[in-house]
């Protein structure tokens, strides 16, 4: 702070001396003041106080060195007459600017993630329509590099050593099992695949077993079981197309609560879970799940009802809904805001899969009971 805030100038600041001007207080007389006042700097005004002596003294001397004496009065800028005053500082009171209006930001490369987007759509549709299987492998990849993120987020955020080969070779055999065996597949070789995580953890030290196989087990059942669901409907007749009804209902549920909220969005959905979500979100993505839904039955899906696709896809705004919140509830768990770095504004595989994996059950139940499995 440069010594101009420190106040008015006063003569005989220090009061009467015997010492002289040489010894720093001025002697009485207004032609001595008017001297002396172009050539000394200003100090602080103080309250009354005592002359000298004592401890006083000590006082003055502190308040000289940390500032104005009542920490309650502003401290204004006062320069000598004639002087330009340089850096005064703003009174506490004095009208402040209004800060500039900031515009909402979408919160990630919205470009990077169209352009990852629609190349993930196209390996996916290419896959789904061509060969079934090509479509398999890819599921089957996706839940491999789903359950690494899980795993290594886990190893570094919580200290927990899910076992990952058991979960990879017995996650990908999930999926298979799945689209070759059904759902009774499915479920043997989810067991199997727990079983073989709770034998594999048995080589290492018996410290943190339980946290790490109940966590290995958790794993099973929420990335590659779930997946399972996908490659079950693509066995029907017209698997692809059913296929493409869950990922489109997904893809615009999601759209829209992003659409809309961000527009339009004010009431909190979950804010203690995601506080970017909102109700009004959640209301977009209903309007626009029902409409592509109600779209896809009619026109995608062997005997199925428009009416039909309403219901299909407020089950899908829900649950994809919850699958997200479900993923933001242990990502703030772990303290990370993606599970990975994989995907250019995306994050990571199971940023992806959050609203898919609990998706996709509902779909594939849903469509069972509306047309059948065949």
């Amino acid at each position: 702070m440069n010594d101009s805030s420190w106040g008015t100038p006063q003569t005989g600041y220090w009061g009467p001396s015997d010492h002289g001007p040489g010894q720093g207080a001025a002697p009485a007389g207004p032609a001595y003041d008017a001297h002396y006042a172009q050539h000394t700097r200003p100090m602080p005004v103080v309250p009354d106080v005592p002359e000298h002596g004592g401890d006083q003294d000590v006082e003055r001397g502190a308040a000289r060195l940390g500032g104005p004496p009542f920490r309650d009065e502003p401290t204004r800028a006062r320069p000598l007459p004639g002087e330009v005053p340089q850096n005064p500082e703003p009174m506490p009171d004095a009208p402040q600017p209004a800060p500039a209006p900031q515009k909402k930001s979408a919160g990630r490369d919205l470009g990077a993630a169209i352009g990852v987007g629609v190349g993930l759509g196209v390996v996916i549709v290419a896959s789904l329509f061509v060969v079934k299987a090509v479509f398999v492998g890819v599921v089957a990849v996706a839940v491999v590099v789903g359950l690494w993120e899980l795993t290594s987020r886990l190893r570094e955020r919580k200290g927990i050593k899910a076992p990952l080969v058991p979960l990879a070779l017995g996650g990908a055999a999930m999926v298979v099992a799945g689209y070759a065996r059904g759902a009774e597949g499915a479920w043997v070789a989810m067991a199997l695949t727990a079983l073989a995580v709770l034998v594999w953890r048995m080589t290492a030290p018996p410290e943190g077993y339980l946290k790490d196989v109940t966590a290995g087990v958790f794993a099973t059942f929420y990335v590659p079981f779930l997946a399972t669901f996908v490659t079950m409907m693509l066995t029907a007749d017209d698997g692809p197309w059913r296929v493409l009804t869950f990922l489109l209902l997904t893809v615009v549920s999601d759209t829209g609560a992003y659409a809309v909220g961000w527009r339009f969005g004010k009431t909190k959905l979950a804010p203690r879970i995601s506080p970017g979500k909102t109700r009004e979100g959640l209301l977009g993505a209903v309007a626009f799940a029902m409409a592509v839904g109600a779209l896809c039955m009619q026109y995608l899906i062997d005997d199925g009802v428009w009416w039909q696709g309403l219901l299909l896809g407020l089950a899908v705004a829900a649950s994809a809904t919850l699958g997200d919140l479900g993923e933001s509830m242990i990502k703030r768990d772990l303290g990370i805001k993606d599970m990975g770095t994989l995907l250019p504004g995306h994050g990571g595989i199971m940023d992806r899969l959050d609203s898919l994996l609990p998706t996709a059950p509902v779909v594939w139940l849903l469509l069972v009971i509306f047309v059948g499995s065949g």
